[in-house]
Formats: structure tokens, sequence, C-alpha cells
């Protein structure tokens, strides 16, 4: 098979991108989108003869066929696969438990990331040379597929193994908002120092975590990033699949990185219903229009808050369509508004401080609490998103939005 494109092989703090000659690749308006796990040519060489462990889960296709079975049909040596949260198939509610297990259409081995085991141990890779990452990020700090990415790096560079990340859109890449993470609230909901809505690839940030130092004991390891053909951070990318089943289409993905902040509060943001952050309320709300009842669902919702109990809030569906991709900001207004009007007995943020750890400081509770204005808590964030913009543009791969 002769090759279209030409390869060259970029070595930068000991990671590579693999890139294509731009003489030989169509511009993107005049070409389609090709995701990384799409563009075997480039790295399937770099497969042959290797033990390979994937890491992946629903979204890992290539076109109708999931990145695995079209690897073993390739005759690629597929040792194990290994499921983040939501699991290989993608049918585990958030937090649910992902048990070890084993695949039944391949047979494969799934070992589990979420849970006990967030990060591989050595004996995890030890029968493996090349461990491929591609699962479909959605761009907010908080989504833990990226948290599993760090680990996966980390072990890999601490048994030096090679890892091979097959890039894919960032649906939320086109700004960059929200508060930088602080040290001292690092958590698998936030392990680095990026803001709430990053701006990367997984691509991009890998190599960001890798030439800024963020692996334990500043070790780096062997990276190298297949890129995404003809996207940019200009573009607004559609899902084809869900990449988890409380985002199950581009609305949810969109009012997500606002949204989320209210999983570490009173309020519910629709778990358990038709409407999983497209909506938001609790029993006492008195100000919405827009009536819930959160229930079990399996795979989906398991023991959502107040499940069986009336609701009232507000359907912000329709909002999540437009509106981000016009005004390019998070949307504090529904934090700070329910704050301002909440009369229940129960404090409004939760005891167990996890608000603190999705804003990544303590600082946005206290100007909630303090009742400070969106633009006055907005203002707080200017110096730290000005200092992470030059840093992110070193890692960028793609023509930013700016």
């Amino acid at each position: 098979m002769k090759f279209l494109f030409v390869l060259t092989i970029l070595l930068a703090c000991s990671s590579a991108t693999i890139q294509v000659d731009s003489q030989n690749s169509q511009t993107p308006e005049k070409s389609s989108l090709l995701v990384g796990a799409s563009r075997l040519d480039l790295y399937i060489p770099l497969l042959n003869g290797k033990r390979v462990g994937i890491v992946a889960n629903a979204t890992s296709t290539i076109g109708q066929t999931h990145l695995v079975d079209t690897l073993m049909s390739l005759k690629v040596k597929v040792v194990k696969v290994f499921a983040p949260e939501h699991g290989f198939r993608g049918d585990h509610g958030a937090g649910d438990k992902v048990a070890d297990s084993k695949d039944q259409k391949t047979g494969l081995p799934l070992i589990s990331l979420y849970g006990k085991n967030k990060k591989p141990s050595p004996e995890m890779f030890a029968d493996l040379d090349i461990i491929i990452f591609d699962i479909q990020d959605v761009g907010a700090r908080f989504y833990t597929y990226i948290s599993t990415m760090h680990y996966v790096m980390e072990t890999a560079a601490e048994t030096n193994k090679k890892v091979i990340i097959l890039d894919r859109p960032n649906p939320n890449g086109f700004y960059i908002d929200g508060p930088v993470l602080e040290k001292e609230f690092s958590s698998f909901v936030g392990m680095h120092p990026i803001p709430v809505v990053h701006g990367c690839t997984v691509g991009e940030l890998a190599q960001m975590i890798n030439g800024e130092g963020w692996l334990a004991g500043g070790k780096k390891c062997d990276l190298t990033v297949v890129p995404v053909l003809n996207y940019s951070h200009k573009d607004f990318y559609e899902l084809p699949i869900a990449p988890s089943p409380n985002l199950p289409n581009m609305s949810a993905i969109y009012s997500y990185p606002s949204l989320c902040f209210f999983e570490g509060t009173i309020v519910s943001v629709g778990r358990g219903t038709e409407l999983p952050f497209q909506s938001f309320g609790h029993p006492g709300d008195v100000s919405g229009v827009y009536s819930f009842t959160p229930k079990d669902i399996k795979g989906v919702a398991v023991d959502p808050p107040f499940e069986g109990q009336l609701c009232k809030g507000h359907d912000v569906s329709i909002f999540g369509d437009f509106y981000f991709k016009s005004h390019h900001q998070l949307y504090l207004e529904w934090l700070v508004s329910s704050y301002s009007v909440y009369t229940g007995e129960d404090p409004f943020f939760l005891s167990s401080g996890f608000f603190n750890k999705l804003a990544g400081n303590s600082q946005l509770k206290k100007d909630i609490e303090a009742k400070k204005t969106v633009e006055e808590i907005r203002s707080t964030w200017t110096s730290g998103l000005e200092n992470y913009k030059k840093m992110r543009k070193k890692y960028l791969l793609y023509q930013d939005f700016e």
C-alpha cells in the first residue's frame, strides 16, 4: 500500500507528534475531518510486532467499528483493554463501580481504571510494549477521562512503555474559561493547574502534561500523538457518540462545564431524568417552573440525588444549544442566582468540600457566599487565565480560535 502522506516525527519533551506534509493534504474547508484513530497509515507501523494495551470506551470507534475490533482484524497483537469511568462499552453511570471482567465479543481481559485502580500498576503494563489511549473528551477539567490519561502516562513513564494518543476534537475547544486549579485542591476531578474549560484536545493536553513535568517526580513518558486531520479550535464539532450516559447530546455537552458546579451543592443537575445536564433544581426550589422527579436508571443514574422526590427548577436544554457557541464563556448566572434564592434548611454547599474540588479553589465558594456579582467573580480569574493561555500555546497542534 502506498502512503499518500509524508510522516514527520517531531521530538520534544520526550514526546512526538505525527504530522502530515501540508502539501499533500487538503484544506479543512474542502476535506472531511479524520480523527486520530482513523489515520491508520500513521500508527499501524508503530504497532508491528508489539504487544498492545488499549485504553478505550464506547467512543473509541473508526466509523461504525470499535477501535479494538479494527486493530484485531488487522492482526495487531492486542493483549488487554483498560476501561475508564462508565466502562468499556459506556454502560456504567457516573461513579458506578467498574469491575475487572472479560469482553464478551473479543475475549480480551478488561482492566478497570475506575474505582480502586485509578492508576494502572506496573504489573498491569508488564506484558505490554505500547499503550494506546483513544477516548473522546469534552474539554472540562473535571471530566475524569483526562485524569485516567494522566495516570496511564505516569505508569508508562515509570515502566518505560510507549504511549500513543489517538487524538479527537474537543467539542468545547472553542474557548477557555474558569479558575485555574490550585495545587491543594487536586483530585481525580482535577489533577492539573488548568482552567475549568481548558481549550485542549487530549493530545495537546498530553503534551502539556509531559512538557510541564506534571507526572510524578517530573518524569516524562515516551509519547506519540496522532493528530486529527482538518480540525481547528474554531470548529463546533458535534460528537457522533455520547461520551458518557449523562451527556446524551450536544446541549448537555455545552452546558456541562457550567452546570457541573452544582454537583457540589444541594441542587440536582437532572441525573435520573430525561434532561441530565440540561436542567437543574431541588425539592425546595420556589422560583422554578420546570418539574422533574429523578429515578434510578440502570447504566445511567444509580441512586440519583432526590430519587423519587418532586423537584422544581429550570429546563435549560434550549439554552445549551446556542449560548456557549456565541458567548464563549461559562454561564455562572445559574449558580449565583440559585444560591441567592435558596431558602432551604440544609447548607447549599455540600459539607464534603466537593464544590471546592470542582472549582479548583476555595475562592469561588467564598465569592458566591459573599454575593458578589458574576463580573466580580470573573475578574479573579484574569491573571491565571492569561498565564495559562501563554503556556498552552506551546502545545497546540491545531489552529487556535484566536
